[in-house]
């Protein structure tokens, strides 16, 4: 497997016993430095565009393959790889690259021969904010937010690939027109491999504001928003876990791969992330680290003006929403500081000092802007919804841990997700070791908190699909390909009778409006 994202590119190889044999990197800062770039990117003199170099990206490649067979590495034995590339990121291939591709010289690194392929040298990527002007026009196109969300999973994001597109084709049309074939990082990546343009997968394709969810086609009043013959350069996406050809003879001779070696789709690193940390139905993956992201499993997702629904990586007929909270552990270790000493013993004494639900005390800490929702500020309700300037320490600690995960539970369940008695929460990032805060997570969501190690989640999970895209047409579910895999460790259980307290119907809905950019702020507060 092949992982592409800012830095740096990984790779790893498993074998049939789910064991990992074999695994590397490439740092792009380090280890090519002619491309001078920062976290594997370049940012503009507008802050604003972000890109990476397409080329960066092929050398990468040809370094890491060279390292591998350095190392003794036995190609001949790989049955099938697949991969993952960051979400969003579009490359744009010149008339004329689909023969130069199939017909690469294997006495030529990959880099040589592909460099005069690409109509955009610079690829935009997930860090680019530059588009608002496309995102609003899309929006307008398709009758609104909400109804291109209902569409596509998504409102419209600057950095989602329809609306990157739509400002390729209005800053440099013949740049567009040059353009025969538009790839997803991933599809690219897999291309390389394959030796002929790789199609997009449908849940990569789902971060694109381009792709029909429901229907797994593109929307024509989406592609026509954005730029004409859109479809013909995209090609028809494909179920995620399609296996899209043969490995191209470039890699069989100047490697030593099987000409038996298969080629899995490739994906996005979030779906990729999915399927590396084996949720199933009904399981939530929450990650607590700088910014907390919740994965969500979901069987009728309702899409809203937050979050995302994207298809599921593992199984055609599901979905799976991602919610991103901007303030996560920063947040959490400034109420440490400020209320424990900066210490995390004296945090978890707090929350073990007071009861589920604080007595009706609730808090919501946005020392950033929030994405999900757009507020920014620390607002505070006591048990009679007024708000209060103050909390006791042990009070504000347990505000803040309760405030942060009921808002993760009503925003996943307000896409669609529902907690099932099979539910299970599978803990990652650094507050995942502190077991007080876990059980608070557990409370709130009433179901068990597993924790997994995540470090190398996108690639395993890659590895994973590779497996699965060998069986997945006879109806083999990913969970019966990997079940020789570790599973989650059980951290904490529901406490006994607070069932009550974390149903949905026991919140009450209020929105703020202020001067303090908080119009629309949700706010739900535990009644008894």
């Amino acid at each position: 497997h092949c992982f592409f994202r800012n830095s740096p590119l990984k790779v790893i190889a498993i074998d049939e016993q789910l064991r990992v044999i074999y695994e590397d990197s490439i740092q792009f800062d380090k280890d090519l430095p002619e491309f001078r770039t920062q976290g594997g990117a370049h940012v503009h003199s507008d802050r604003l565009t972000v890109t990476s170099p397409v080329l960066m990206w092929v050398k990468a490649l040809d370094m890491i393959l060279e390292k591998m067979k350095s190392s003794g590495f036995n190609f001949s034995q790989v049955r099938a790889l697949s991969g993952a590339g960051q979400q969003h990121g579009s490359v744009y291939w010149k008339k004329g690259s689909a023969e130069i591709l199939k017909n690469a010289s294997s006495e030529l690194p990959l880099h040589h021969t592909l460099k005069d392929c690409f109509s955009v040298g610079n690829s935009p990527i997930w860090m680019d904010s530059s588009t608002a002007s496309q995102c609003s026009s899309l929006e307008k196109a398709v009758g609104g937010a909400q109804h291109l969300a209902n569409i596509t999973g998504s409102r419209a994001y600057e950095r989602f690939t329809g609306n990157q597109i739509a400002k390729i084709y209005s800053q440099n049309p013949e740049v567009y027109m040059q353009t025969e074939r538009i790839s997803l990082v991933s599809s690219f990546a897999a291309s390389l491999f394959l030796g002929a343009y790789a199609p997009i997968d449908y849940s990569d394709g789902s971060g694109m504001n381009l792709l029909k969810i429901c229907e797994k086609v593109w929307s024509a009043s989406c592609l026509d928003a954005c730029a004409p013959a859109l479809a013909e350069k995209l090609g028809c996406p494909v179920p995620s876990h399609s296996v899209l050809g043969p490995i191209s003879p470039y890699y069989i001779k100047h490697y030593g791969f099987s000409p038996d070696c298969k080629i899995v789709a490739f994906t996005g690193d979030n779906p990729a992330s999915l399927a590396g940390m084996r949720l199933q139905e009904g399981d939530i993956a929450i990650s607590l680290g700088t910014s907390d992201t919740l994965f969500l499993w979901i069987q009728e997702p309702t899409p809203a003006l937050e979050g995302h629904i994207l298809c599921n990586p593992v199984d055609s007929q599901a979905y799976m929403a991602l919610l991103c909270f901007k303030n996560g552990s920063l947040m959490r270790e400034r109420i440490r500081d400020d209320c424990a000493s900066g210490s995390w013993d004296e945090f978890s004494k707090a929350l073990t000092s007071t009861v589920a639900g604080n007595n009706g005390n609730l808090g919501f800490y946005f020392d950033v802007m929030e994405i999900t929702p757009e507020a920014v500020g620390i607002h505070r309700f006591n048990r009679d919804n007024q708000k209060v300037s103050d909390f006791p320490k042990e009070v504000e600690i347990r505000a803040l841990i309760e405030g942060q995960f009921m808002a993760k539970r009503i925003h996943a369940e307000k896409l669609g997700y529902k907690v099932m008695p099979r539910t299970r929460i599978l803990a990652t990032g650094g507050a995942s070791h502190n077991k007080k805060i876990l059980q608070v997570l557990s409370d709130v969501f009433n179901a068990p908190v597993y924790t997994i190690d995540t470090a190398n989640s996108a690639c395993l999970g890659s590895a994973y699909r590779a497996i699965h895209g060998l069986v997945a047409e006879t109806g083999v579910s990913l969970a019966d390909v990997v079940k020789l895999a570790p599973e989650p460790r059980l951290a904490v259980t529901p406490t006994t009778g607070v069932e009550e307290v974390s149903k949905p119907e026991n919140a009450i809905f209020l929105f703020l409006s202020s001067a303090s950019k908080c119009s629309g702020l949700l706010i739900f507060l535990v009644v008894y």
